[in-house]
């Protein structure tokens, strides 16, 4: 890095960004962290106070330039400003997701050579510790209640820093051509590949995007808690804070979620389909639907109605409000477009910073990812349908997997391994993954994410995962949603059957679902069943059921319960 004059530079990274606030705005409050009925409140300037003598701490730990530093917490107020403190004493900042175990932790750490490590807000570090080389140094964020320790009482404790060393006193500001950060993919198959990304990505995104995401708000709030080592949430929370200078409030825990949202009222908000389901069952479970349709027909009680919804979520003042990382239901998007809160879909992945498309809210394109970026160029294989896209923000490749870069990146494309379809007005269409199509036994291609799509209407599922490859006919494995567990199971059944019906009538013969299978146990991220961006590992669930596969099949009735 170089000290040089802010005022001259013709781009703005992250860094750029924070000196701007630290210095124009020091009293206002950037990191909103709830513990209990209290904040503790961290303003611009306390924040880049405890950055710059992180900063010089590590710094004087003798690491070589551009070295790789390690983050493993949960979101909280220290991640941003242990994030910011790599950037700016000039090295790379390397995130990995708070649910690993001990050997994925491990994997991570050794392929990516991190010999320093924060470790932060985690729910079991004692098992995930066993991962750490004795080599690796280990910095402990400081707890935000009195009465829980240091997460790691052995490792440099972040307040002995803080009371010990000065803070950086000069601006450092990184060449575009330098590596910003190295994102760990969540590893839908194999082990996950470290996606190299330069401070000029960062730039081109955000001089691309910042119209539309900024929105020319006086104000920004967000709200984090989706995995901020991940593409979406760095984007969304921390890039678009930093770069309006906004405040983050975080979720303190999951049973506190609803409340710490409300409080935040962000103006920017993200969530996957799986959250917006559960936003509507909880609308639901206290106005029943046949109810909430017969007040949104009534005029002046509609708008009463649908703002205390909004303002009891707490989205009464959000602007932009979006999803992705899955496919969202039509019928969800119009259910909450009813009460007020219009969603905006939008696409990417980790290698193109997440940012392909956004629906833009003037021209809403059902059915669609949205309209593809300015700056980002996309086309599709004749052949397999593959998207491709180019851009000036582009990773420029896998950290240490040449191979791997070669297969991805041609020629300036990155081969995407979604499917889909770009139409004459530039919207794109997701229609499934490369990897997860396959043939049927007479050959024909099935894609199983457009066939999963057709039970979105049902609100019994909450997850489902078409498979059968080996099977004359595709199956499909259903998670209900908690209401329906609580359903008897013969109108369980008839709800099922009904919608499979519907479905069967609508696709080619050869994607007609054969049999539905009710398991007993949901997929989630401790159970390896998810990834921490809540996609369904495919491979590990067939690994997990598949020898019950043609026992099921063979069974009479449509609607099989795992026993």
């Amino acid at each position: 890095m170089e000290t040089t004059v802010l005022q001259d530079q013709p781009y703005k990274t992250l860094v750029h960004f924070f000196y701007e606030w630290e210095r124009s705005q020091p009293y206002k409050v950037f990191l909103r962290q709830p513990v209990g009925d209290h904040f503790i409140d961290i303003t611009w300037g306390e924040a880049g106070r405890q950055v710059r003598i992180m900063s010089t701490y590590l710094n004087s730990l003798g690491l070589p330039p551009r070295s790789n530093i390690g983050l493993v917490s949960k979101n909280c107020a220290h991640w941003l400003i242990a994030d910011m403190a790599i950037l700016m004493s000039g090295h790379v900042s390397v995130p990995f997701y708070p649910t690993l175990t001990g050997p994925q932790l491990g994997q991570v750490l050794d392929h990516s050579e991190c010999k320093v490590l924060f470790v932060g807000k985690l729910d079991d570090w004692a098992s995930m510790k066993t991962g750490v080389d004795d080599n690796v140094h280990k910095i402990a964020f400081p707890s935000y209640s009195p009465d829980k320790p240091s997460v790691d009482s052995e490792a440099t404790q972040w307040n002995d820093v803080m009371a010990n060393y000065a803070p950086m006193k000069s601006n450092p500001v990184p060449a575009l051509a330098d590596l910003f950060t190295i994102i760990y993919t969540s590893g839908t198959t194999g082990n996950p590949k470290g996606v190299m990304i330069t401070y000029n990505a960062m730039v081109q995104a955000i001089d691309k995007t910042h119209r539309q995401m900024a929105h020319d708000l006086p104000e920004t709030r967000f709200f984090s808690y989706l995995p901020l080592c991940h593409i979406a949430e760095r984007n969304i929370v921390e890039a678009t804070s930093i770069a309006t200078g906004g405040t983050v409030y975080f979720a303190e825990s999951l049973e506190t979620f609803a409340r710490n949202l409300a409080i935040a009222r962000p103006t920017h908000f993200l969530a996957v389909p799986r959250i917006w389901t559960r936003f509507q069952m909880g609308v639901l479970a206290k106005m029943p639907q046949k109810k909430l349709d017969w007040i949104l027909r009534i005029p002046i009680l509609s708008g009463i109605v649908a703002r205390k919804i909004r303002k009891g979520i707490g989205l009464d003042d959000a602007k932009i409000i979006l999803t992705g990382a899955a496919p969202m239901p039509l019928s969800l998007l119009l259910w909450f477009r009813r009460l007020g809160i219009h969603i905006q879909e939008a696409y990417g992945m980790t290698e193109n910073l997440g940012a392909v498309s956004m629906m833009p809210p003037d021209q809403i394109k059902d059915g669609t990812v949205g309209r593809v970026n300015e700056g980002m160029e996309v086309r599709t294989d004749p052949i397999t349908g593959e998207i491709m896209t180019r851009s000036r923000w582009n990773m420029v490749g896998y950290y240490r997997e040449p191979a791997l870069t070669a297969a991805t990146l041609k020629d300036g494309w990155l081969y995407t391994g979604d499917v889909g379809e770009l139409d004459e007005d530039g919207f794109l269409k997701i229609t499934g993954r490369v990897k997860e199509m396959y043939k049927s036994p007479k050959g024909e291609y099935i894609a199983p994410a457009q066939i999963e799509f057709g039970f979105a209407d049902n609100n019994n599922i909450e997850q489902i995962c078409v498979t059968g490859q080996q099977l004359p006919q595709p199956i499909a494995l259903v998670v209900l949603s908690e209401a329906a567990r609580k359903t008897d199971r013969p109108t369980i059944t008839q709800s099922l059957e009904k919608t499979l019906t519907g479905l069967n009538q609508r696709v080619h013969t050869y994607e007609r679902v054969r049999k539905l299978i009710v398991v007993k146990e949901p997929w989630t991220v401790e159970n390896n069943l998810m990834t921490p961006t809540m996609k369904m590992k495919r491979n590990i669930i067939d690994a997990h059921y598949g020898t019950y596969y043609e026992p099921w099949f063979s069974r009479e009735e449509v609607v099989v319960w795992e026993e």
